[in-house]
């Protein structure tokens, strides 16, 4: 029972560790497209 469930857990890990590496090469996020403004007012900065 014990060897089974090393094996089970060794192959979860894999799988898990596949589906990384897999998605680290293969799947692009696409770059923001629109700018990002953000109005800071100046009473946040000492003088």
């Amino acid at each position: 029972m014990t060897r089974l469930l090393s094996v089970l857990i060794v192959l979860i890990l894999l799988a898990i560790g596949g589906g990384i590496v897999f998605l680290g090469n293969f799947w692009e996020m696409p770059a923001p497209s629109a700018p990002v403004e953000k109005v800071i007012p100046d009473d946040r900065f000492p003088r």
